[in-house]
């Protein structure tokens, strides 16, 4: 089995299509062809069902293809860690991350980086922790920053807490204040208020309607479905409140009504993650010793 057989295999594995996918490795598409074949046999089964304007995966094929994408993404980081050798002067990292904590916690901290390693390229996924543990698990990504619990305990990963971090209630100043308006609100005050609320399989979605349903109610929603930025649009606009990290509303406070939960509050507890069978290159443990010193 050669590497640039699993390039090519899952070139047309992600293309469908033995054409487009030669064009995509920049190779002849009979090459291409006939060093799958030699995979296949090399494999003892075959990889794709193949029929006119339909390419397929095998049950082996799809065995594979996440392996096979694993490798690739390993040989990848491989040949980051050899050039990052030159006094991080150049090199990537590759980082997940929720798009709250890309709103509040990583523009300090990735601007300080950037300044000592300008050469170092930044490269961001925003996603839900589930999506970050998949990218994860097959080697797409150096470091994520999830949410604890993790939704599926991963034994292939190795986490270290980072913060414990309070959520707020945010409202459009021009609204009722929620609650009695006298300062910190409980989680039972959001009863029959209207809420802006996240999509689903974001951490703070599930976080806020479990906290409701543990005071008792189901809670009502104005608009559902947005990402971070659309849903503090859409409280600055008086649709309804939101519950939202402490550290996004500090930094998007403007237009915007901030009032502390009473305690206990809700909380969140933020984790760097990484393989727990590959060390993270040699840029990526730079940024995550200034996340840990933060």
């Amino acid at each position: 089995m050669q590497f640039q057989q699993l390039q090519y295999f899952v070139a047309v594995a992600e293309t469908r299509h033995f054409t487009r996918a030669a064009e995509l490795v920049h190779v002849a598409q009979p090459s291409l062809s006939q060093q799958i074949r030699a995979l296949e046999r090399e494999l003892g089964a075959d990889l794709f069902l193949r029929a006119r304007g339909n390419i397929t995966l095998t049950d082996a094929g799809e065995a594979l293809l996440p392996l096979a994408r694993r490798i690739l993404a390993d040989a990848d980081t491989a040949r980051y860690e050899v050039q990052e050798l030159v006094q991080l002067r150049r090199g990537r990292v590759r980082l997940g991350a929720t798009p709250s904590l890309c709103t509040g916690l990583l523009p300090d901290v990735l601007r300080a980086f950037h300044d000592r390693y300008p050469g170092i390229r930044l490269l961001i996924e925003e996603g839900g922790s589930h999506d970050l543990v998949r990218e994860l698990a097959r080697g797409a990504l150096d470091l994520a920053l999830l949410v604890l619990p993790l939704p599926t305990p991963s034994p292939a990963l190795t986490t270290v807490e980072l913060l414990r971090e309070d959520l707020v209630v945010v409202s459009s100043p021009e609204a009722p204040a929620p609650g009695r308006g006298g300062g910190a609100v409980d989680i039972a005050d959001l009863e029959g208020e209207r809420l802006v609320m996240f999509r689903h399989g974001y951490d703070l979605r599930e976080l806020t309607v479990a906290a409701c349903r543990s005071a008792g109610f189901e809670p009502e929603f104005a608009v559902e479905g947005g990402e971070m930025d659309a849903v503090l649009g859409f409280v600055r606009a008086g649709l309804g409140l939101a519950v939202v990290p402490q550290m996004v509303a500090t930094r998007s406070a403007q237009g915007l009504r901030v009032t502390p939960l009473a305690r206990p509050g809700l909380h969140r507890t933020i984790a760097l993650a990484h393989r727990t069978d590959v060390a993270p290159p040699r840029a990526a443990r730079e940024l995550q010793r200034m996340l840990l010193e933060r």
